[in-house]
């Protein structure tokens, strides 16, 4: 009785673990990645209908709480030549962004930061939304931060109106980008020049193409150090100092542009040999292939017939115009002879490789004794040569502007924030994106629609699945019938861990043991059974009912015991 309750609790252990492994593996998969704070109360609150499906929210604009040079969540307001409207999909009522419409267009907008931001000892952090709602053909998506000048007019903003940073996503083709760009001053010079951040290391098409909105961060420190996240997750990190193309700092040396190379050096490592003569009998006009002198034409081979005859069943179209189009030819079509036949047509022995055919005769290479490796200009000190050691002493910003040119209508760009606090911009994040990711995965497809959408890109996955649900069946159906373990275990083995076999040895060994005094008994009747029948030997046709008889007047037990024994008896 022990042994049995142990196994239906077991069994019903496995069934409950089944069924909460596949409600948290379903909730996982709807809150992946979704890395947000906890919505302030002030700001948001949200309301899920226990009745419906879909996630009710009430949304606030988005305030900062800390300090801030630039915030824009475009709720209110329209601007020229761009559409400021909530998102075609997992809209947040009352959530409005600023909506590029038109494509093969140059298309700018910009605006004056609260107060220029100086590169001195706090961190500056760019962060905004994109969402691509019609994915991406060609375009780009990202921001400029405009360079602090007494001539900077917004009003002519445009693409060669100096900046200083530039960031954000950029596609064209296959060729998926997040740009971190930033002018570079020589102090030298005077000269600007561009410094791009190494490409991250993460494949980046599915922020792209799944039209879903994404938060774009780029986090400078006075260190000199940079991070790029996309949805609060770093996606490339470095130094300006060694990450950057071309590198900040220029080399301490240069080749000297004025050395030439002297009309003497030799720069072949290997040359003919001199001294090699062809031998007498090199044979150059030898062919390389020759007929096979033992090919034999085989038997039933077709001489008279040809492979190709005229469609005896084609007819001439009733428009030909031999006068136009000539005279009319039936189509060729293969000959039917020479199906089952080696062969039609004249036989031609076949050719194979001439084993007299040597070739061109070329002397043969030997190391070049005047040999003087590959030449190079000397290395002369580099006149423009500096030394920046903190590249993050940028140039001020005191402007933000869009200047974009994409084939794809409707980019949609929200809760754009200058700061220098990464607190600041979480929170920020929390109040805005986030938000708006737990509206795009209330409304995700449930566990099994995405299941099977997965499996339709990739046939494999079918495999697991099935394996998946064979486990914990297989659990239950071997901890529910404790009877029939060993023949279950054997058959179901190879999906199990060590573990588990182990497991279930160990609870048969238990329940083997609780009926040790059955087991004994049982023994004893199968040994008295044994001397009957050698006893009964002689007489090996008897009947079924003597052979029941036999058992019975064997001793005493229930019935249970009783049919043990009249099912060995038959057996032998």
């Amino acid at each position: 009785m022990h042994i049995h309750m142990q196994v239906h609790w077991l069994c019903l252990g496995v069934l409950l673990i089944s069924s909460v492994t596949a409600e948290m593996h379903d909730e996982e998969i709807q809150d992946a990645d979704v890395e947000v704070e906890d919505f302030d109360k002030n700001s948001q609150e949200t309301d899920l209908d226990k009745g419906s499906s879909s996630l009710e929210v009430m949304y606030k604009t988005p305030k900062p709480t800390g300090e801030v040079y630039f915030t824009e969540t475009f709720d209110d307001g329209v601007l020229t030549g761009w559409e400021v409207e909530e998102l075609k999909e997992n809209t947040v009522p009352g959530d409005r962004g600023l909506v590029l419409k038109s494509i093969a267009r140059h298309h700018a907008i910009s605006a004056m930061l609260t107060k220029p931001f100086i590169f001195d000892t706090k961190p500056l952090i760019v962060q905004y939304e994109v969402n691509f709602q019609d994915g991406i053909d060609c375009g780009g998506a990202y921001v400029k931060l405009l360079s602090s000048s007494d001539d900077l007019d917004l009003e002519y903003f445009f693409d060669k109106t100096p900046y200083t940073i530039m960031f954000g996503p950029d596609k064209c083709g296959e060729d998926y980008k997040l740009h971190f760009i930033f002018r570079h001053k020589n102090p030298k010079t005077g000269d600007y020049e561009e410094k791009h951040a190494k490409r991250p290391d993460v494949d980046l098409k599915k922020f792209y193409s799944d039209k879903r909105t994404h938060l774009y961060t780029l986090v400078l420190k006075p260190d000199d150090t940079f991070e790029m996240l996309i949805d609060q997750s770093v996606v490339s990190k470095g130094n300006l100092l060694d990450d950057m193309v071309p590198p900040v700092n220029p080399p301490k040396e240069i080749e000297d542009p004025n050395d030439k190379k002297p009309d003497d050096w030799d720069e072949r490592a290997k040359i003919p040999d001199p001294n090699a003569i062809k031998p007498d009998d090199w044979d150059e006009d030898e062919p390389s292939k020759i007929e096979d002198p033992d090919a034999v034409k085989p038997e039933g081979w077709l001489d008279d017939e040809l492979q190709y005859i005229p469609d005896s069943n084609a007819e001439k179209p009733e428009d030909w115009d031999e006068e136009m189009d000539g005279e009319w030819e039936a189509p060729q079509i293969p000959n039917p002879k020479c199906e089952t036949a080696p062969g039609c047509g004249e036989w031609v022995r076949p050719m194979m490789t001439n084993p007299n055919y040597k070739g061109k005769w070329k002397p043969p290479m030997i190391d070049n004794p005047n040999y003087q490796g590959i030449w190079s200009p000397q290395k002369i000190p580099n006149p423009d040569y500096f030394e920046d050691l903190h590249p993050f002493e940028m140039t001020a910003v005191s402007a933000i502007g869009l200047e974009l040119w994409s084939m794809t209508p409707d980019i949609y760009f929200d809760n754009f924030i200058i700061c220098s606090e990464k607190e600041v911009a979480d929170r920020w994040a929390a109040d805005g994106w986030g938000l708006k990711k737990l509206v795009a995965s209330a409304n995700e497809p449930g566990m099994f629609s995405q299941l099977v959408t997965a499996a339709e890109d990739r046939p494999w996955l079918w495999v697991l699945y099935i394996l998946t649900l064979a486990l914990p069946v297989g659990l239950g159906v071997l901890f529910c019938w404790p009877t029939k373990v060993k023949e279950k275990l054997i058959l179901f083995s190879p999906f199990f861990s060590n573990d588990i076999v182990m497991l279930i040895s160990a609870l048969e060994g238990e329940g083997e043991g609780e009926g040790e005094d059955k087991n004994d008994e049982e023994e004893n009747e199968a040994a008295e059974g044994s001397q009957e029948e050698e006893g009964d030997k002689s007489n090996k046709s008897g009947s079924e009912d003597e052979m029941k008889e036999a058992d019975e007047s064997t001793g005493s037990g229930d019935g249970p015991m009783k049919s043990v024994r009249k099912r060995r008896v038959r057996k032998d």
